[in-house]
């Protein structure tokens, strides 16, 4: 049993660090990178479309 009770204290310490931090991040940083992922695949719509062309 000494082996889940470590773990639960090393948790428990890397939950409480964590926890002090927390309100430290950019908030501007989830919008930049929803809106890179929609333009990498509005590029990758568009190249696709441009090979399917019935010719």
């Amino acid at each position: 049993m000494m082996l889940p009770s470590a773990a639960h204290h090393a948790f428990a310490a890397l939950a409480s660090e964590g926890g002090e931090h927390a309100g430290e991040h950019d908030p501007l940083l989830p919008y930049f990178t929803g809106g890179g992922a929609l333009l990498a695949l509005l590029l990758l719509l568009w190249i696709t479309t441009r090979f399917n062309r019935d010719r």
